[in-house]
C-alpha cells in the first residue's frame, strides 16, 4: 500500500476552549518551573546558563485561554490521516497539530495515549492545553500557548516521491517561525517527524522545544533510556542529580511507582544515540529516536498518589487507562532556553515507531543490560544511519513549497512578513490569512495611525515586539494608541514609562476600564495593595456601566476582572466592596465552579465559615484549576481541620513541602 494522505473529521466528547481573556498578561510567570538562583549555581555550567537565558517574564503578546467549562457535547474536529501499510497516523491541525493516535496495523496496538475526550485544563503557558498524543512544545518552559491553536497545514511532496503533511505556524512569544513535516515512507514502521525552527531577525533568540508523547502506563511499563543519571525536578521546584533506574530506594523507570508527580530528565552521554521507549510487561510499546540535536529525553510521571491520580481523572472520563509522557528536547532539561543566532535555524528529525524487546531483559534487574537490549532491537529496528540518511533526504524538501492546503492558521505570521518583507521558502503565510485581530496592526504598519475601534467593545490583542513598540511611540497619542504603547513598554521592563503611557491615555480615555486595570496591576507588582484595589472597583463599575450586552466579548470581560478586582479587593480587606463586585456578576458567571472558590473565599472574609463550608458540600469543580495550584487545599484548610475530600485533592507535592 501505499502511503496516503486524507482529510476527515474526528468526533470526540468536547468540552469548548471559549473566549481569549480579554484582560492583556501583564503578570509574571508563576515560579512552577523555576530553579532558585543559589540552587543554579550547582548545575554544571552549561546548564545554569541556559536556565537563566531569558526566561519568559509574561505572556505577553499572547492572550490568556480561560474561558472553557467541563461540559462535554459530541464535536466535530477536523483531522489528517497519513496512512501506510503498518501506520495509520491521525493528526489534529486545529488543536495544535497534535499527532492524535498512532495505531500499528500487524498488531492493532495503539501507540500512544489517546485521550477518548477533549478537555481543556489549565496547564499550557496561557493556559487551555490538554491531554494525549504527541504534543509540540515550543516558545519557552511549559507547554505551548499553541496547543489549541490553528496550525497551518499543506502538503509537500515527500523525499521518497509520495506525500508529506507540513504544519507551520508563527510562535509569538519568541517571534519565530516554525515547521512540521510528517513524512510515513510506503515500506516503513516509523514516521519521520523532521522539524525547523528559524530566526529571521538580525538579533539572537531564545529557543525551547519539546516533543511530548503520551503512553498508557500499567504496572508492568517501564520507560527506558541509554542513561545512567538523571535531573530530577518536581513541584519543591529542586533540581538534582539522581541515579537511574533506582532513586530513594525506588525503581523510578516504573512510572507508577512514584507516588508524587515529577520529572526525570535523563543525562544522555554526549555521543550516545538518542533514543527513548516506554515499553509494557510484555517488553512491547513505542520508540522514539532522533538525529543528534534534539538531546534530551525526559519521562514525566503523574505518580500513583491521590492527587496524581485525581489529575488524570481531570483530564478525561472514567475508565480511561492513566499515562505517562515520553519527551525529546533541545537541552538536557526543560527550564533551559538554547540561543539561536539571527539569520540561523535549527532542525533534526525525530522517529516514532513501534518496538519488541526481550521482556525478561527489559524488566530485569540489570539496568545496563536492560538499556542495551532495546538500543539493540532499535538498531534492528531503525538504524541510527537509516535516521541521519532520512534526515538528509529531508532537508532539499524543508523549502519546498505545499501543493495543497489542508488547514489554516493564524493570520500573525503574514503581518509578520508584510512588516519584516521577509521570504520563508516552504511556509507561506498569505496576507488572505490577515482577520480582525490584525487589522488595526496592519493600519498602523501601513499608515501610521492605530484606528479608533468601531464599535465599542473590549480592546483588541497587543503587540509588544521592539518594532511594533516603536511604531506606538512614533503614532498619534489618543488613549488606545496609550494602552498599546503602555503594554508594549511593560513587556520589555519599562514600568514606570508604561504607567505614564497609562496614565496619558486615562485623562483623555471615553473606556476607562482597560487602562485603570493596567495600572492597578502595576500597583500591585509595586506592592501598593490599597491603591490597587481602588483602582479595580473604579474599573469593575466603569466596565458595568460602558458594557453593551451579554455577548461573549462582554461576558469575558466581565468575568476577568470581576475575577481580579474581588482578589484585590479581598487582599485589602474591603470585603464590603468586593460584596459589590460579586453582585454585579450575571448568574452564569457565578455558577462556575471559579466563582463558587471565590464566593467561598468571600464568605470567610465576612466571617460567614458555615456558608463558605456549605459551598463545598454542595460540590463544585474549578475548570481552569492551575497545575500545581494549592487554591482548593489552602481554603478547605481556612474552613475546617477535616481531611481534604478526594474531590478536592489535587496535591502534587508531598505534606512536608507544603507547609
Amino acid at each position: 500500500m501505499a502511503t496516503t494522505v486524507r482529510r476527515t473529521v474526528l468526533t470526540l466528547p468536547a468540552a469548548p476552549v471559549g473566549p481569549a481573556n480579554p484582560l492583556p498578561a501583564l503578570r509574571t510567570l508563576d515560579g512552577t518551573h523555576t530553579v532558585a538562583e543559589r540552587d543554579r549555581r550547582e548545575l554544571p555550567r552549561e546548564m545554569a546558563r541556559q536556565i537563566g537565558y531569558e526566561p519568559l517574564r509574561t505572556l505577553l503578546p499572547v492572550r490568556v485561554l480561560d474561558g472553557y467549562g467541563r461540559e462535554r457535547t459530541p464535536t466535530d474536529l477536523d483531522a489528517i490521516v497519513i496512512e501506510n501499510d503498518r501506520l495509520r497516523v491521525t493528526v489534529l491541525p486545529g488543536l495544535g497539530g497534535r499527532i492524535h493516535s498512532l495505531h500499528h496495523k500487524a498488531t492493532g496496538r495503539e501507540l500512544l495515549y489517546r485521550n477518548p475526550v477533549f478537555q481543556p485544563a489549565d496547564f499550557a503557558l496561557n493556559g487551555a492545553w490538554y491531554s494525549g498524543g504527541v504534543e509540540w512544545n515550543i516558545g519557552a518552559t511549559g507547554h505551548t500557548a499553541l496547543s489549541v491553536a490553528p496550525l497551518h497545514a499543506g502538503i509537500v511532496p515527500a523525499p521518497d516521491g509520495g506525500e508529506m503533511v507540513r504544519l507551520w505556524e508563527w510562535e509569538r512569544l519568541r517571534d519565530l517561525p516554525f515547521q512540521i513535516d510528517l513524512w510515513l515512507p510506503a515500506d516503513s514502521d516509523f514516521l519521520h517527524v523532521g522539524v525547523r525552527v528559524r530566526n529571521p531577525h538580525e538579533r539572537p533568540a531564545p529557543v525551547y522545544w519539546w516533543s511530548n508523547i503520551a503512553v498508557e502506563e500499567h504496572p508492568g511499563t517501564r520507560v527506558v533510556a541509554p542513561a545512567e543519571d538523571a535531573w530530577h525536578f518536581d513541584y519543591e521546584r529542586t533540581l538534582t542529580r539522581v541515579p537511574v533506574p533506582e532513586h530513594d530506594g525506588v525503581d523510578r523507570t516504573y512510572p507508577l511507582r512514584s507516588e508524587y508527580p515529577a520529572d526525570y530528565f535523563y543525562e544522555v552521554p554526549a555521543g550516545a544515540r538518542k533514543w527513548i521507549a516506554a515499553l509494557g510487561a510484555d517488553g512491547s510499546g513505542l520508540a522514539q529516536t532522533s538525529t543528534a540535536l534534539l538531546r534530551g529525553r525526559k519521562l514525566f510521571l503523574w505518580g500513583s498518589g491521590r492527587g496524581g491520580r485525581r489529575w488524570q481523572r481531570w483530564l478525561t472520563e472514567p475508565g480511561t487507562p492513566g499515562y505517562a509522557e515520553i519527551q525529546a528536547g533541545l537541552a538536557r532539561t526543560q527550564l533551559e532556553h538554547v540561543r539561536l543566532e539571527g539569520g540561523a535555524e535549527f532542525s533534526w528529525l525525530e522517529s516514532y515507531g513501534p518496538l519488541t524487546a526481550d521482556p525478561g531483559a527489559v524488566h530485569g534487574d540489570d539496568w545496563a543490560a536492560a538499556r542495551d537490549e532495546v538500543g539493540s532491537r532499535l538498531a534492528d529496528a531503525l538504524p541510527a544511519e537509516a535516521v541521519d540518511a532520512a534526515y538528509e533526504a529531508w532537508l532539499p524538501c524543508a523549502d519546498t513549497e505545499p501543493v495543497r492546503m489542508l488547514a489554516t492558521g493564524s493570520g500573525w505570521g503574514a503581518l509578520e512578513l508584510l512588516r519584516a518583507g521577509l521570504k520563508l521558502p516552504g511556509t507561506p503565510f498569505p496576507e488572505s490569512t490577515l482577520g480582525e485581530e490584525q487589522a488595526p496592526w496592519h493600519e498602523l504598519l501601513t499608515t501610521g495611525v492605530l484606528p479608533e475601534p468601531r464599535r465599542v467593545a473590549p480592546p483588541g490583542p497587543s503587540l509588544v515586539a521592539p518594532h511594533w513598540r516603536d511604531m506606538l511611540e512614533t503614532a498619534p497619542a489618543d488613549p488606545l494608541t496609550e494602552y498599546h504603547l503602555g503594554v508594549a513598554q511593560w513587556h520589555a521592563g519599562d514600568l514606570a514609562q508604561a504607567v505614564r503611557s497609562w496614565e496619558r491615555g486615562l485623562a483623555l480615555a471615553p473606556s476607562r476600564w482597560p487602562l485603570l486595570r493596567c495600572l492597578a496591576v502595576a500597583d500591585q507588582e509595586g506592592g501598593h495593595s490599597v491603591r490597587a484595589a481602588e483602582r479595580y472597583l473604579e474599573a469593575f463599575e466603569d466596565l458595568c456601566q460602558e458594557r453593551r450586552d451579554s455577548g461573549e466579548s462582554w461576558t469575558a470581560a466581565t468575568a476577568s476582572l470581576g475575577r481580579e478586582a474581588i482578589e484585590a479587593l479581598l487582599s485589602a480587606a474591603r470585603a464590603a466592596d468586593a460584596r459589590s463586585v460579586w453582585a454585579r456578576l450575571r448568574p452564569e458567571v457565578q455558577r462556575r465552579g471559579r466563582f463558587r472558590l471565590i464566593h467561598a473565599r468571600l464568605l470567610l472574609a465576612e466571617g460567614h465559615r458555615e456558608e463558605a463550608r456549605a459551598i463545598f458540600d454542595a460540590g463544585f469543580e474549578v475548570a481552569d484549576l492551575r497545575e500545581g495550584s494549592e487554591a482548593l487545599r489552602e481554603t478547605w484548610a481556612a474552613l475546617t481541620d477535616d481531611p481534604l475530600p478526594e474531590a478536592y485533592d489535587y496535591r502534587m507535592r508531598p505534606p512536608a513541602a507544603r507547609g
